[in-house]
């Protein structure tokens, strides 16, 4: 049986993390984040830094809905 696998996005950027790569960060409350690359990582956690502010990621420019 042939089984498709998952692609994940980025929780910062929203690029496509393919299976095998790329970081898969779970939360004390069990939220599962994934991240492409370290850079994504470390923009995220470390520097809390807002995606929507930076033109390389995909949620550039965006508005909070609310």
């Amino acid at each position: 049986m042939n089984a498709m696998v998952k692609v994940e996005k980025c929780n910062f950027c929203g690029k496509d993390v393919e299976p095998g790569t790329g970081l898969m960060y779970v939360k004390v409350d069990g939220t599962i984040l994934w991240f492409c690359s370290r850079k994504c990582y470390k923009n995220y956690t470390t520097l809390r830094r807002d995606p929507r502010k930076y033109k390389w990621t995909a949620y550039y420019g965006m508005q909070v809905r609310g």
